[in-house]
């Protein structure tokens, strides 16, 4: 379960993102058999290079001063296509609209449970541990996720083999199509050609039945 601390951490860079007029803002609550790689993406769209630039500065500014928090990883910014910042118990992506749509990330993690803002913050009821442990637990926790974020393929990697497969998947169909069409036309010719054969043999048959009676 995400502390308070990590949920507050997702809403400033919720916050951040709205201030330079992201559009099409989610925030996905990964599954429970994903959470050892991470807890929550935050996605949003800009329109043009520079605002996908300037909205992935804001979220890196603010949780760096705000809360002194500094990405594990940082990806895309030279492009400005897809900008990925790893905060390991969350990750913003941050997309111009072409490659939002391209890689669809909402499709392929639609096990994914979308929150508001309000639902973000509402603190669920917490167990009673003990001190010393309630320090230990997020920071092993922390370690865990960054192990597997190292072993696991990135998003990047996993998005982008998704969408070569989809690509790959249309031309087979198309292939099918084109032969079936084929298949369908030579039908139709064939029995047109052994009907023109039997005319010519019909013709050469009664040319040869004249030529013997005049003979």
């Amino acid at each position: 379960m995400p502390t308070e601390d990590i949920r507050r951490q997702v809403a400033l860079a919720l916050e951040a993102v709205h201030n330079k007029k992201a559009e099409d803002v989610a925030l996905l609550q990964l599954p429970g058999e994903s959470s050892t790689f991470t807890d929550y993406f935050l996605i949003c769209s800009g329109s043009n290079p520079r605002q996908v630039q300037a909205i992935a500065d804001e979220v890196d500014e603010r949780l760096s001063k705000d809360m002194g928090v500094e990405p594990n990883a940082r990806e895309g910014y030279q492009t400005a296509e897809w900008i990925l910042l790893d905060y390991v118990d969350f990750v913003v992506h941050i997309f111009n609209a072409q490659r939002r749509a391209y890689y669809d990330l909402e499709r392929l993690w639609k096990s994914a449970h979308k929150l508001t803002a309000e639902e973000l913050l509402e603190a669920p009821a917490a167990a009673p541990v003990e001190a010393a442990p309630e320090l230990e637990v997020p920071r092993a926790k922390r370690r865990a996720k960054k192990a597997a974020a190292k072993k696991a393929p990135s998003v990047r990697a996993a998005a982008k083999q998704s969408a070569r497969g989809v690509g790959k998947k249309a031309p087979a169909r198309k292939t099918a199509v084109k032969k079936t069409a084929v298949k369908k036309v030579r039908a139709k010719k064939a029995p047109a050609k052994k009907a023109a054969g039997k005319k010519v043999a019909v013709k050469k048959s009664a040319a040869k039945k004249a030529v013997a009676k005049r003979k």
